[in-house]
């Protein structure tokens, strides 16, 4: 998969629901990866839309906000398609033949002049034009251009005009004698004649529309200017009767003959599983491939399957299937850089893999920045830095390390950035719960978990107002049962943190859920609807660990 005309893309992607680190991770390892690999194009993208604080990150820094990635199936935009050049309609039928074997094909496109597909042809449709047309009006009907037909001729023009049509009229072919003639040719007929003066002057008394006259690369003068003052077009050509009148059909334009109506025809974006399942149902050879508005991009056949290119991906923040990008087995992964538990993701070959229990999968691209020697830009400083302080908690959540704090301090002076200052706005940024859905505040920072075969999903928001916290709580504690249903889990819960009191809120909801909490935390933090954790601000360190021995102690 390329994304420009020599380098292959790699797309380094954080978790569904991202939140800061995701985000600024993906960009600034991104960096570091095209400052140290100038062999591939290294792209961030996301796997879902931003949360307010990581919006107010980028807009800080100056950053624009990533592509979103739906999911990474391998898709036709990631197979070596061919691209066969698309032609007009007006094409004669000799032209397509001969662009059809220049290029190996037997299918070609037929596109308008903004490149938008109109039709396609194929070797059927040609062999079937000389097979079955017996019809000597036919070049009439199909309004040929006598363009095409010195081209097919491989005639020359000696008056009229060449971009005109045959409108009218039959073909003809004067091989008898003067009567016979006369009577064959009628007004606006094409006429195929030899090189006889005699001949063709009957002929012009007919007001013919096309005269050919046929073994000659030239004709009488006089001819010529009688022809003119008729408005005759007048064609010389070196061919003999008998070849120019079995040629002339094919200079009919193939927009006669082409298939227009119910084309099959695929789009970039669509997945390889697609296309294989509406291939089986048709017995066509080659497909035509549109851009999403219709544009003609190429030509696909069954064997470009052969040449088929899993979407590669480095993956940051993150290292469990069910948290990645959907699709995420169809893609070749090249790396993992997470501060998290090991997940469940498997990779089909040995990867570079590289996990740590930091605070947060900024501090360690900060390291590989130290290590590889590369300087780091005022911009990505502050993106490190934002999503140390977001995932820390400004350095107070029990997940911090000293590590954390060394790089958030080195960052901040090259960002040139108060740190007190820009975790207030950050925190502010991410309390801002005004004009937000439920889906958009409790997505905004929401995995999933499987603990054996038990899943559950655990979101968090964090805020400086215990308020604002308990307004949350009421509001999308009625939710949590749309969430259950949509994500097909056995519980949820929802961690409501406060930044400056440094515990949180729990609501649930689940068959066991609140027996699990108990378990976890003692029966002494169950409220009647909530649960309350003093000191609890970590879901990575504090509270996925004690659910998951929990739920897996229940049948002990």
């Amino acid at each position: 998969m390329t994304e420009n005309n020599e380098k292959e893309a790699v797309w380094v992607v954080g978790h569904r629901n991202p939140d800061t680190d995701s985000i600024c991770a993906a960009v600034s390892y991104a960096y570091l990866k095209n400052r140290i690999d100038d062999s591939r194009l290294y792209i961030a993208k996301k796997a879902g839309p931003l949360n307010g604080e990581t919006r107010y990150v980028l807009r800080r820094f100056s950053f624009p906000e990533p592509e979103t990635v739906h999911d990474v199936k391998t898709q036709i935009r990631d197979l070596h398609i061919r691209h066969t050049p698309g032609i007009s309609s007006h094409y004669s039928l000799k032209k397509a033949w001969e662009l059809m074997k220049a290029e190996d094909v037997v299918t070609l496109p037929i596109v308008d002049e903004d490149n938008r597909l109109v039709g396609i042809i194929n070797n059927g449709d040609i062999a079937y034009s000389y097979m079955d047309v017996y019809d000597n009006s036919v070049l009439g009907r199909a309004r040929t251009q006598y363009k095409n037909i010195v081209e097919t001729l491989n005639g020359r023009l000696l008056t009229g005009n060449i971009h005109g049509y045959v409108v009218r009229g039959k073909v003809v072919v004067a091989s008898g004698n003067r009567e016979a003639i006369r009577n064959e040719i009628e007004e606006d007929d094409v006429v195929i004649l030899g090189n006889v003066r005699e001949r063709q002057e009957i002929a012009l008394e007919k007001k013919p529309s096309c005269m050919i006259v046929t073994g000659v690369s030239d004709v009488d003068r006089e001819i010529v200017e009688e022809a003119a003052s008729i408005d005759c077009v007048l064609i010389a050509t070196e061919y003999d009767s008998f070849t120019t009148a079995r040629l002339i059909n094919q200079s009919m334009p193939i927009k006669y003959f082409m298939t227009r109506k119910d084309l099959e025809t695929f789009e970039l974006d669509d997945t390889i599983d697609d296309v294989k399942d509406r291939m089986a149902k048709i017995r066509h050879r080659d497909f035509p491939v549109l851009d999403g508005d219709g544009h003609y991009m190429g030509m696909f056949s069954r064997r470009n399957l052969l040449s088929m290119e899993r979407k590669k991906l480095i993956l940051v923040d993150h290292n469990e299937k069910s948290q990645a990008v959907d699709g995420i087995d169809e893609a070749d992964i090249l790396e993992i850089i997470d501060h998290h538990r090991i997940g469940s993701l498997e990779t089909i070959q040995p990867i570079y893999f590289r996990n740590q229990p930091l605070g947060c999968s900024s501090t360690i691209i900060y390291r590989m920045f130290l290590e590889n020697n590369v300087e780091i830009p005022g911009q990505i400083a502050g993106l490190m830095l934002s999503a140390i302080i977001s995932d820390t908690l400004m350095f107070r959540s029990p997940t911090c390390t000293e590590y954390d704090v060394e790089a958030g301090h080195a960052l901040a002076e090259i960002a040139g950035v108060e740190i007190e200052e820009l975790a207030n706005a950050i925190f502010e940024a991410g309390s801002d719960f005004a004009g937000k859905s439920d889906e958009e505040i409790f997505y905004q920072d929401f995995k999933v978990f499987h603990e054996g075969t038990v899943a559950f999903g655990v979101a968090q928001v964090s805020a400086v107002s215990s308020q604002e916290l308990e307004k949350v709580g009421e509001r999308l504690q009625p939710y949590l049962k749309t969430v259950l249903a949509d994500q097909n889990l056995s519980m949820v819960f929802m961690l409501l943190t406060n930044i400056i009191r440094q515990g949180s809120a729990v609501i649930y909801d689940g068959r066991e859920a609140r027996e699990m909490l108990g378990s976890a935390f003692g029966n002494e933090v169950l409220k009647e609807d909530e649960a309350e954790l003093p000191g609890v601000v970590s879901r990575k360190k504090q509270f996925i660990p004690n659910l998951c021995e929990a739920i897996a102690n229940r049948n002990d």
